[in-house]
């Protein structure tokens, strides 16, 4: 009888053991999968913070990923594993209580991986990038002044905030305002484009994260001559409403909406608590950049931009708020961060969610845009010729111009080119002079 109350209690105790010892296994309860231009994004979702070691190796190109007392709770199957360096991924216990997944490589890669705490609707997170190695070396790019006949577009950077792991805020039905504002980021592009001496640039075209510094990177490498950011923000109180515009203060904001929504913004999920030795440098140039042109030009566009945007919707502010948005630090390229509702409000997330509602917005930004640089057109670009010359009667022929983008240039149809010239055909000369029409 003592033998086996002894026996129930040991197995009793191993039980209780076995529950506990589980109980404190970490789970992977969900994987998720982003392609970006040049790294892939592979995010395990955890119950809690987790130990990991991450050893690559090659011949064949693979890497191992080790969680200590993990579980997997998810499946890989479900992940879309094409146009990724990943062929397929395998996972199997180790240590009794630990979980090693294994990914088969195409090509070698260099990782990059960083834990992230708990923020909104998301938990604890193990982030792996598997940046693209690039074979071939930079070409040198040497810079020259235009050419004073050349007639460049002018070009407008687009920013389509958050992306990929962060979905920026929610509605209250749930609408992602990282999908939100791609969708009005491309038809803004759209709209952009279809306008003569004009080029938009995205600076990310799908659902994966740019972290801060490369997006304003990507606007310099385009040369580009402005810079917009595109937000959908939300507030404690789902009461708050209307469109804003916000420039760059590094002293301060204008109102307390400012700096809640700046905050908000400046989360950077690249792993990054600063941006190190580039933020030095950035602090260094903007110590007078309330004083720059840069500035006054984000304000003037931005002035125009919410002029336009007040005939469409309703306001938050009427001014230009400023605030310390770390993705509008691009000292030499005016930059604006356009909040185009507050998701969080039931009735903006529903228009926010309309397309008819973002085409409207698109254009609202579409106007101001280009009422600024009719005004402020940068030299040696078509809008800038369009100024110095909108009183000329006559066009010499240049080689590779056609008959529509003459007409584009002054202001005037094709109709009225061929009228004034008598012309028969589209056929024209080079060398040639054409007679202008008066408006």
């Amino acid at each position: 009888m003592i033998r086996r109350v002894a026996i129930t209690t040991l197995t009793s105790a191993l039980l209780l053991l076995s529950l506990a010892s589980s109980a404190w296994a970490n789970d992977v309860s969900s994987l998720r999968l982003w392609r970006s231009p040049d790294h892939t994004r592979l995010v395990f979702d955890l119950d809690q913070p987790v130990d990991y070691n991450i050893i690559p190796l090659s011949s064949p190109d693979r890497l191992v990923i080790d969680l200590a007392d993990a579980r997997l709770k998810a499946s890989f199957k479900k992940l879309d594993l094409s146009d990724t360096p990943i062929v397929k991924i395998r996972h199997a216990k180790r240590n009794k209580g630990d979980l090693r997944v294994v990914l088969d490589l195409k090509t070698s890669v260099q990782p990059r991986s960083f834990l992230l705490k708990p923020s909104g609707d998301a938990g604890h997170r193990l982030v792996l990038d598997l940046n693209d190695v690039t074979t071939s070396k930079p070409s040198t790019v040497v810079a020259s002044e235009p050419k004073p006949e050349a007639r460049r577009d002018i070009v407008v950077a687009i920013d389509a905030g958050h992306g990929g792991e962060d979905p920026g805020a929610s509605g209250p039905s749930k609408v992602r305002e990282k999908h939100v504002v791609l969708a009005i980021a491309q038809k803004l592009a759209d709209q952009l484009n279809r306008k003569p001496g004009f080029q938009a640039v995205l600076v990310r075209t799908g659902d994966y994260y740019v972290k801060h510094k490369r997006r304003w990177e990507i606007a310099r490498e385009n040369r580009a001559d402005l810079f917009l950011s595109i937000h959908a923000d939300a507030f404690t109180d789902p009461r708050a409403r209307g469109s804003s515009v916000y420039a760059l203060s590094r002293k301060g904001t204008t109102s307390a909406m400012a700096r809640f929504l700046a905050d908000s913004e400046n989360v950077d999920l690249a792993g990054e608590v600063s941006l190190g030795d580039h933020e030095e440098m950035v602090q260094k140039t903007l110590t007078d950049l309330v004083m720059t042109s840069s500035l006054v030009s984000s304000i003037d566009v931005g002035e125009r931009i919410i002029g336009k945007m007040g005939e469409l919707t309703d306001l938050h502010s009427k001014r230009v708020e400023l605030a310390n948005f770390r993705v509008l630090k691009a000292p030499d390229i005016p930059s604006i961060l356009i909040e185009t509702g507050f998701i969080s409000n039931p009735k903006e997330e529903r228009k926010l969610s309309d397309k008819r509602h973002q085409q409207k917005l698109a254009q609202a930004i579409t106007q101001g845009v280009m009422a600024y640089f009719e005004e402020n057109p940068p030299m040696g670009t078509m809008l800038s010729w369009q100024k110095d010359n909108k009183n000329a009667s006559e066009h010499v022929i240049q080689r590779g111009e056609t008959l529509s983008k003459i007409a584009s240039l002054y202001n005037t149809s094709v109709a009225q080119l061929k009228r004034e010239n008598a012309l028969k055909s589209n056929v024209i000369h080079v060398g040639k002079t054409l007679r202008i029409p008066r408006s």
